[in-house]
Protein backbone atom coordinates (compact mmCIF):
# COMPACT_ATOMS: atom_id res chain seq x y z
CA UNK A 1 0.00 0.00 0.00
CA UNK A 2 1.13 3.44 -0.81
CA UNK A 3 2.41 5.59 1.62
CA UNK A 4 0.18 8.69 2.20
CA UNK A 5 1.24 12.07 0.48
CA UNK A 6 1.65 14.54 2.45
CA UNK A 7 -0.65 17.79 1.52
CA UNK A 8 1.71 20.74 0.93
CA UNK A 9 0.99 24.01 2.84
CA UNK A 10 0.40 26.80 0.31
CA UNK A 11 -0.13 30.45 1.38
CA UNK A 12 -1.41 33.38 -1.22
CA UNK A 13 -4.09 35.49 -1.51
CA UNK A 14 -7.40 34.14 -0.17
CA UNK A 15 -5.26 30.77 1.21
CA UNK A 16 -5.05 31.01 4.93
CA UNK A 17 -1.82 28.40 5.47
CA UNK A 18 -3.23 25.36 7.93
CA UNK A 19 -1.06 24.50 10.38
CA UNK A 20 -0.05 20.53 11.65
CA UNK A 21 -1.72 19.02 15.11
CA UNK A 22 1.27 18.62 16.65
CA UNK A 23 2.37 22.34 15.91
CA UNK A 24 -0.64 23.45 17.43
CA UNK A 25 0.34 21.15 20.48
CA UNK A 26 4.03 22.44 20.52
CA UNK A 27 2.65 26.02 20.72
CA UNK A 28 -0.18 25.41 23.51
CA UNK A 29 3.09 23.62 25.65
CA UNK A 30 5.20 26.38 24.77
CA UNK A 31 2.73 28.66 26.08
CA UNK A 32 1.81 26.68 29.51
CA UNK A 33 5.66 26.67 30.28
CA UNK A 34 6.03 30.14 29.58
CA UNK A 35 2.93 31.08 32.44
CA UNK A 36 4.38 28.45 34.55
CA UNK A 37 5.92 30.62 37.07
CA UNK A 38 3.74 33.29 37.30
CA UNK A 39 0.62 30.41 37.52
CA UNK A 40 2.73 29.23 40.28
CA UNK A 41 3.13 32.22 42.25
CA UNK A 42 -0.81 32.74 41.94
CA UNK A 43 -1.98 29.59 43.12
CA UNK A 44 1.02 28.91 45.60
CA UNK A 45 1.12 32.28 47.60
CA UNK A 46 -2.51 34.20 46.45
CA UNK A 47 -4.67 31.93 45.73
CA UNK A 48 -4.16 29.57 48.47
CA UNK A 49 -3.83 31.63 51.17
CA UNK A 50 -6.72 33.45 50.52
CA UNK A 51 -8.88 30.67 50.61
CA UNK A 52 -7.15 28.83 53.51
CA UNK A 53 -8.14 32.59 55.42
CA UNK A 54 -11.33 32.43 54.43
CA UNK A 55 -11.74 28.94 55.93
CA UNK A 56 -9.76 30.11 59.23
CA UNK A 57 -12.61 33.00 59.21
CA UNK A 58 -15.11 30.62 60.24
CA UNK A 59 -13.08 29.31 63.14
CA UNK A 60 -11.59 29.67 66.62
CA UNK A 61 -7.76 29.45 66.20
CA UNK A 62 -4.29 30.83 66.76
CA UNK A 63 -1.30 29.91 65.73
CA UNK A 64 -0.40 27.14 68.79
CA UNK A 65 -4.08 25.21 68.66
CA UNK A 66 -6.30 23.21 66.32
CA UNK A 67 -8.91 25.37 64.88
CA UNK A 68 -12.39 24.90 65.63
CA UNK A 69 -15.60 25.85 63.68
CA UNK A 70 -17.26 28.24 64.78
CA UNK A 71 -19.03 29.59 62.22
CA UNK A 72 -20.36 32.92 61.94
CA UNK A 73 -19.20 34.14 65.57
CA UNK A 74 -16.37 35.95 64.30
CA UNK A 75 -17.94 38.77 62.10
CA UNK A 76 -20.69 38.60 64.58
CA UNK A 77 -18.59 39.02 67.57
CA UNK A 78 -16.62 42.11 65.81
CA UNK A 79 -19.46 43.91 64.39
CA UNK A 80 -21.68 43.81 67.52
CA UNK A 81 -19.40 42.70 70.32
CA UNK A 82 -18.05 46.02 71.84
CA UNK A 83 -17.23 44.25 75.00
CA UNK A 84 -15.46 41.14 73.41
CA UNK A 85 -13.70 43.79 70.55
CA UNK A 86 -14.15 47.28 72.29
CA UNK A 87 -11.76 48.82 69.86
CA UNK A 88 -12.82 47.47 66.36
CA UNK A 89 -15.06 50.41 65.29
CA UNK A 90 -12.80 53.20 66.93
CA UNK A 91 -9.95 51.24 64.19
CA UNK A 92 -12.87 51.83 61.33
CA UNK A 93 -13.22 55.39 62.99
CA UNK A 94 -9.21 56.49 62.59
CA UNK A 95 -9.36 54.47 59.62
CA UNK A 96 -12.18 56.38 57.64
CA UNK A 97 -10.94 59.93 59.04
CA UNK A 98 -7.38 59.03 57.76
CA UNK A 99 -8.52 58.04 54.33
CA UNK A 100 -10.90 61.07 54.09
CA UNK A 101 -7.87 63.64 54.84
CA UNK A 102 -4.64 61.46 53.35
CA UNK A 103 -6.22 60.89 50.01
CA UNK A 104 -7.78 64.49 49.17
CA UNK A 105 -3.84 65.88 50.16
CA UNK A 106 -2.17 63.32 48.53
CA UNK A 107 -3.96 64.00 45.38
CA UNK A 108 -3.65 67.79 45.40
CA UNK A 109 0.24 67.71 46.46
CA UNK A 110 0.80 65.52 43.44
CA UNK A 111 -1.01 67.39 41.26
CA UNK A 112 0.75 70.29 42.24
CA UNK A 113 4.19 68.76 41.97
CA UNK A 114 3.42 67.56 38.29
CA UNK A 115 2.12 71.31 36.89
CA UNK A 116 5.40 72.42 38.29
CA UNK A 117 6.98 69.47 36.91
CA UNK A 118 5.49 70.39 33.69
CA UNK A 119 6.14 73.77 33.57
CA UNK A 120 9.95 73.26 34.51
CA UNK A 121 12.14 73.43 31.23
CA UNK A 122 15.99 72.82 33.03
CA UNK A 123 16.66 70.42 35.51
CA UNK A 124 13.05 68.40 35.14
CA UNK A 125 14.85 64.80 35.15
CA UNK A 126 16.72 65.78 38.28
CA UNK A 127 13.47 67.10 40.33
CA UNK A 128 11.46 64.33 38.98
CA UNK A 129 14.19 62.04 40.82
CA UNK A 130 14.52 64.27 43.89
CA UNK A 131 10.00 64.44 44.25
CA UNK A 132 10.16 60.37 43.79
CA UNK A 133 12.74 59.58 46.22
CA UNK A 134 10.47 58.70 49.50
CA UNK A 135 8.12 56.76 47.22
CA UNK A 136 11.44 54.22 47.24
CA UNK A 137 12.39 54.82 50.36
CA UNK A 138 12.47 52.00 52.70
CA UNK A 139 9.27 52.36 55.83
CA UNK A 140 11.52 51.59 58.41
CA UNK A 141 13.28 54.81 57.48
CA UNK A 142 10.74 56.82 56.73
CA UNK A 143 9.43 56.15 60.13
CA UNK A 144 12.31 57.37 61.69
CA UNK A 145 12.79 60.50 60.05
CA UNK A 146 9.34 61.45 60.51
CA UNK A 147 9.66 60.42 64.27
CA UNK A 148 12.36 63.33 64.59
CA UNK A 149 10.66 65.71 62.26
CA UNK A 150 7.51 65.66 64.57
CA UNK A 151 9.74 65.41 67.99
CA UNK A 152 8.20 68.17 70.25
CA UNK A 153 11.45 69.17 71.46
CA UNK A 154 14.24 68.80 69.04
CA UNK A 155 11.72 68.83 65.61
CA UNK A 156 12.17 70.28 62.57
CA UNK A 157 9.37 70.66 62.15
CA UNK A 158 8.10 72.58 65.30
CA UNK A 159 11.87 74.60 65.20
CA UNK A 160 10.28 75.82 61.97
CA UNK A 161 6.93 76.92 63.42
CA UNK A 162 9.15 78.26 65.84
CA UNK A 163 10.56 80.91 63.63
CA UNK A 164 7.52 82.60 62.38
CA UNK A 165 5.86 82.63 66.00
CA UNK A 166 3.43 79.40 65.82
CA UNK A 167 4.31 77.17 69.34
CA UNK A 168 5.36 73.79 68.63
CA UNK A 169 2.82 71.04 69.03
CA UNK A 170 3.07 67.26 70.06
CA UNK A 171 2.21 65.97 67.07
CA UNK A 172 2.42 62.01 67.80
CA UNK A 173 0.75 62.13 71.08
CA UNK A 174 -2.07 64.70 70.60
CA UNK A 175 -5.22 62.56 69.46
CA UNK A 176 -6.33 65.35 67.51
CA UNK A 177 -3.09 65.74 65.24
CA UNK A 178 -1.78 62.22 65.21
CA UNK A 179 -4.45 61.59 61.82
CA UNK A 180 -3.53 65.13 60.08
CA UNK A 181 0.35 64.53 60.74
CA UNK A 182 -0.01 61.29 59.15
CA UNK A 183 -2.00 61.96 56.16
CA UNK A 184 1.14 64.44 55.76
CA UNK A 185 3.51 61.98 55.44
CA UNK A 186 0.99 60.32 52.92
CA UNK A 187 1.26 63.19 50.71
CA UNK A 188 4.80 63.26 50.94
CA UNK A 189 5.15 60.32 49.70
CA UNK A 190 2.83 60.90 46.36
CA UNK A 191 5.70 60.72 44.22
CA UNK A 192 3.75 58.04 42.14
CA UNK A 193 0.56 60.14 41.75
CA UNK A 194 2.53 62.53 40.69
CA UNK A 195 4.43 60.84 38.00
CA UNK A 196 0.95 59.57 36.53
CA UNK A 197 -0.68 62.92 36.54
CA UNK A 198 2.45 64.62 34.75
CA UNK A 199 1.90 61.59 32.18
CA UNK A 200 -1.64 63.24 31.96
CA UNK A 201 -0.63 66.42 31.49
CA UNK A 202 1.64 65.52 28.76
CA UNK A 203 -1.28 64.18 27.28
CA UNK A 204 -2.78 67.17 26.89
CA UNK A 205 -2.79 68.64 23.16
CA UNK A 206 -0.85 72.22 23.25
CA UNK A 207 -3.04 73.21 20.14
CA UNK A 208 -5.36 73.70 23.20
CA UNK A 209 -3.79 75.40 25.77
CA UNK A 210 -2.99 77.84 22.59
CA UNK A 211 -6.37 78.17 21.90
CA UNK A 212 -7.09 79.28 25.16
CA UNK A 213 -4.82 81.76 25.52
CA UNK A 214 -5.26 83.04 21.99
CA UNK A 215 -9.29 83.40 23.53
CA UNK A 216 -7.75 85.46 26.78
CA UNK A 217 -7.68 82.54 29.25
CA UNK A 218 -5.63 83.51 32.10
CA UNK A 219 -3.56 80.24 33.84
CA UNK A 220 -5.90 79.72 36.42
CA UNK A 221 -8.83 79.97 33.74
CA UNK A 222 -6.91 77.80 31.64
CA UNK A 223 -6.30 75.35 34.65
CA UNK A 224 -10.04 74.88 35.73
CA UNK A 225 -11.63 75.43 32.24
CA UNK A 226 -8.74 73.33 29.92
CA UNK A 227 -6.33 71.31 31.91
CA UNK A 228 -8.30 69.92 34.95
CA UNK A 229 -11.28 68.58 33.41
CA UNK A 230 -9.23 66.80 30.79
CA UNK A 231 -7.54 64.91 33.67
CA UNK A 232 -10.66 64.00 35.27
CA UNK A 233 -9.97 60.18 34.09
CA UNK A 234 -6.44 60.47 35.57
CA UNK A 235 -8.24 61.91 38.65
CA UNK A 236 -10.92 59.15 38.81
CA UNK A 237 -8.35 56.54 38.89
CA UNK A 238 -6.15 58.20 41.33
CA UNK A 239 -8.46 58.41 44.17
CA UNK A 240 -9.70 54.65 43.71
CA UNK A 241 -6.59 53.39 43.81
CA UNK A 242 -5.16 56.36 46.64
CA UNK A 243 -8.59 54.98 48.44
CA UNK A 244 -8.02 51.44 47.74
CA UNK A 245 -4.21 51.32 49.57
CA UNK A 246 -5.58 54.14 52.20
CA UNK A 247 -7.99 51.65 53.73
CA UNK A 248 -5.03 49.35 53.91
CA UNK A 249 -2.58 51.56 55.79
CA UNK A 250 -0.25 49.79 58.09
CA UNK A 251 3.31 49.93 57.55
CA UNK A 252 4.17 53.78 58.11
CA UNK A 253 1.33 53.42 61.01
CA UNK A 254 3.48 50.73 62.72
CA UNK A 255 7.11 51.89 62.17
CA UNK A 256 5.87 55.53 63.77
CA UNK A 257 4.51 53.77 66.94
CA UNK A 258 7.07 50.79 67.97
CA UNK A 259 10.01 53.61 67.91
CA UNK A 260 12.16 53.10 70.85
CA UNK A 261 10.78 49.92 72.21
CA UNK A 262 7.14 51.13 72.47
CA UNK A 263 3.92 49.06 72.49
CA UNK A 264 2.28 49.45 69.15
CA UNK A 265 -1.16 50.58 70.17
CA UNK A 266 -2.12 53.45 67.51
CA UNK A 267 -0.79 56.18 69.74
CA UNK A 268 -2.70 57.92 72.41
CA UNK A 269 -6.47 57.03 73.14
CA UNK A 270 -5.89 54.82 69.84
CA UNK A 271 -5.91 57.47 67.81
CA UNK A 272 -3.80 56.08 65.25
CA UNK A 273 -4.83 52.69 65.57
CA UNK A 274 -5.80 51.76 61.61
CA UNK A 275 -7.79 48.68 60.57
CA UNK A 276 -4.83 46.44 59.09
CA UNK A 277 -3.12 47.92 62.34
CA UNK A 278 -5.61 46.50 64.47
CA UNK A 279 -6.16 43.36 62.43
CA UNK A 280 -2.11 42.53 62.40
CA UNK A 281 -2.67 43.17 66.84
CA UNK A 282 -5.28 40.43 66.81
CA UNK A 283 -3.41 38.01 64.57
CA UNK A 284 -0.03 38.38 66.32
CA UNK A 285 -0.45 39.93 69.46
CA UNK A 286 -3.87 38.71 71.25
CA UNK A 287 -3.96 34.95 69.24
CA UNK A 288 -6.87 35.83 67.33
CA UNK A 289 -5.81 34.37 63.90
CA UNK A 290 -9.41 33.39 63.41
CA UNK A 291 -11.20 37.21 64.56
CA UNK A 292 -8.04 38.79 62.25
CA UNK A 293 -9.21 36.44 59.00
CA UNK A 294 -12.27 37.72 59.62
CA UNK A 295 -11.38 41.25 60.07
CA UNK A 296 -9.59 40.62 56.15
CA UNK A 297 -12.86 39.46 54.80
CA UNK A 298 -14.90 42.71 56.25
CA UNK A 299 -12.33 44.72 54.59
CA UNK A 300 -12.23 43.52 51.43
CA UNK A 301 -16.08 43.51 51.16
CA UNK A 302 -16.08 47.22 52.25
CA UNK A 303 -13.37 47.91 50.10
CA UNK A 304 -15.61 46.22 47.22
CA UNK A 305 -18.60 48.45 48.41
CA UNK A 306 -16.60 51.51 48.57
CA UNK A 307 -15.13 50.80 45.04
CA UNK A 308 -18.07 50.22 43.30
CA UNK A 309 -19.91 53.39 44.77
CA UNK A 310 -17.04 55.53 43.01
CA UNK A 311 -17.02 53.48 39.82
CA UNK A 312 -20.98 54.52 40.03
CA UNK A 313 -21.31 58.03 41.22
CA UNK A 314 -17.66 59.44 40.88
CA UNK A 315 -17.19 57.97 36.98
CA UNK A 316 -20.15 59.60 36.05
CA UNK A 317 -18.71 63.28 36.92
CA UNK A 318 -14.63 62.27 35.43
CA UNK A 319 -16.09 60.96 32.41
Amino acid sequence: MAAPVLERVTTGPGRRARRRPGSRRRDHLIGWLLIAPALAYFLIFLLYPALSALYYSFTDWNLRTEASWVGLANYADLLFDDVKYPHFWKSVSVTLQYTLIAVPLTLVAALAQALLLNAIRRGANLFRLLLFLPVVTAEAAVGAIWRWLYDPQYGLINTLLGLVGIPGQNWLNTPELVIPALAFIAAWQCGISMIIYLAGLKGIPGSIQEAAIIDGAGPWQRFWRVTFPMLRPTTFYLLVTGVIAALQVFGLVYVIFSGNGRSVTGGPEQSGLTYVLHLYLFAFRYDAMGAACAMSFILLVFIMIVTALQFRFVKQEAA
